[in-house]
């Protein structure tokens, strides 16, 4: 418990002293933001801080903070680590630096802001994965609430019924100006979400469950190593690529620059509170890694959820708990196909005030969610995982050129290269090793990733040289 209690410590000073440090590298100013300069009635609309704040949690959730945290949670309590500080060193600054840096350019997509730092390669690139990761996403947000959905209603009513719906909701949440129901319904789902959490901590607490301390041992009964998986499997609780696609959705809506920290850095750190509570719990709930996995093995992520909640928290409280593990997987999915919807509407030039030209971007875009919904849910997670964390290499990487560029000393560009030379190494190291990729072993995985990053940490070394004896020469009077 005094691990959890530690843990939860570390992210309140992150946010008050590092998540300050990274604002001041930023330097946020008094321009106005898109939100008034493109204001259009559909995405660039002004919202209060407190709203935006809880859109961009919901946008980010998913059932990633719960879902990857009681996978991760295989490995012992070492994922507290990886969550709080990939958090606070990683996470946090990524989505500050993706939404700040969207909203300095009118409220661009990753995919657009890589064009512009990374070159006209990596913009056609990024398209193509950004949109890829996107459908990857919706689809994975909409088959784990339908399964759960499906446990709470009649035999009826089942996950193929629930699909339907949600796609349905999709559709009309990714047409719609973003004040219609995203602006209205994500602030309830909001508190809801942050309700359930405290309510699985309660539950955690009040009903004597044993919270194990922080230990560095690899506990996951499979064998499986630390290094790269555990990395991978808590994407959303730690860092994840897809909050770069979901920054730019509030980089449209807040209405100072001064509002970044409290939205995009804050809702990193909370999403990282609801992991850390699911993963304590459903370690707890166990009794050990062994019985939670074999629970994950036997049921699914869903049911390990339904179990847990129902098994704290009773019937009524954990239907209470389950509605909020629905919504978050539902409002991140319905903004994974609306930024996809965006990054389109860019490389097509359709102007997305036209409902015709929402239209016709939205319905094919459904439609391949669709086909997805009937692959295999566990394939889907392992490259949505994989995925997230090369999109989150990428994003840190322009971030990193964008501060060489812009910072008032180049070198603080350092709080985004090292970041991004870590999650370098992560990705590649995973796809070498994960059965979805090479499958090959740690002797040629280890050394190959960690070469990938030392090159790239290398290159960075040699640009921030050049940056700094550039602005070191005498100017032409």
């Amino acid at each position: 418990m005094i691990s959890l209690i530690l843990s939860f410590a570390v992210l309140i000073l992150g946010y008050i002293f590092y998540g300050s440090f990274v604002e001041k590298v930023f330097a946020p100013d008094d321009r106005k933001t898109p939100a008034y300069t493109k204001q259009d009635g559909v995405d660039f609309i002004p919202m209060p801080t407190w709203k935006a704040f809880l859109v961009q949690l919901l946008n980010i959730a998913g059932t990633g903070p719960i879902f990857g945290a009681i996978m991760g949670a295989c490995f012992g309590p070492v994922v507290f680590l990886w969550i709080i500080f990939g958090s606070v060193l990683g996470g946090g600054v990524h989505d500050y630096m993706c939404g700040m840096i969207s909203e300095r350019h009118d409220g661009a997509s990753i995919a657009e802001l890589s064009g512009i730092y990374l070159g006209k390669a990596a913009k056609w690139f990024m398209r193509g994965f950004s949109v890829l990761l996107l459908l990857l996403t919706g689809t994975v947000f909409v088959n784990s609430p339908a399964a759960l959905l499906a446990r709470l209603t009649p035999e009826a009513l089942g996950t193929g019924f629930w699909i339907v719906v949600i796609l349905l909701y999709y559709i009309l949440a990714t047409l719609l100006p973003i004040d219609k129901i995203i602006g209205r319904l994500y602030p309830v789902f909001g508190v809801i979400l942050i309700v359930m959490a405290v309510g699985i901590l309660g539950g955690t607490v009040v009903g004597g469950y044993h919270i194990p301390e922080i230990t560095l041992q690899d506990l996951h009964p499979d064998n499986l190593p630390i290094w790269p998986f555990m990395f991978v499997t808590v994407a959303c609780g730690a860092i994840s690529g897809f909050h770069a696609t979901q920054s730019p959705l509030m980089s449209k809506c807040i209405t100072s620059e001064k509002q970044g920290r409290k939205v995009f850095y804050a809702a990193m750190l909370t999403e990282s509170v609801i992991a850390l509570i699911w993963a304590s719990g459903g370690v707890a709930f166990y009794g050990a890694t062994g019985g939670l996995s074999t629970a994950i093995a036997e049921m699914g992520q869903s049911g390990v959820v339904y179990d847990i909640s129902t098994g704290m928290l009773g019937l009524v409280g954990g239907i209470l708990a389950i509605v909020g593990v629905i919504a978050c997987p539902i409002t991140s999915g319905d903004t994974a196909f609306r930024s996809a919807r965006l990054i389109l509407a860019e490389m097509t030039k359709l102007d997305q005030k036209q409902i015709r030209n929402r239209l016709i971007i939205t319905i094919p875009l459904l439609g391949l969610g669709a086909v997805l919904t009937q692959l295999d849910f566990n394939v889907l997670w392992r490259y949505f995982s994989w995925s997230n964390q090369t999109l989150a290499m990428i994003a840190l990487w322009v971030a990193t050129v964008y501060l060489l560029k812009n910072a008032k000393k180049a070198w603080l560009s350092l709080m985004t290269a090292l970041p991004a030379s870590f999650m370098s190494a992560v990705s590649l190291t995973y796809i070498l090793m994960a059965d979805e990729g090479l499958g090959l072993s740690s002797s040629v995985g280890y050394p190959a990733g960690i070469g990938f990053a030392l090159v790239l940490f290398g290159l960075y070394c040699w640009r921030l040289v050049r940056t700094l004896n550039h602005s070191e020469e005498p100017k032409a009077q």
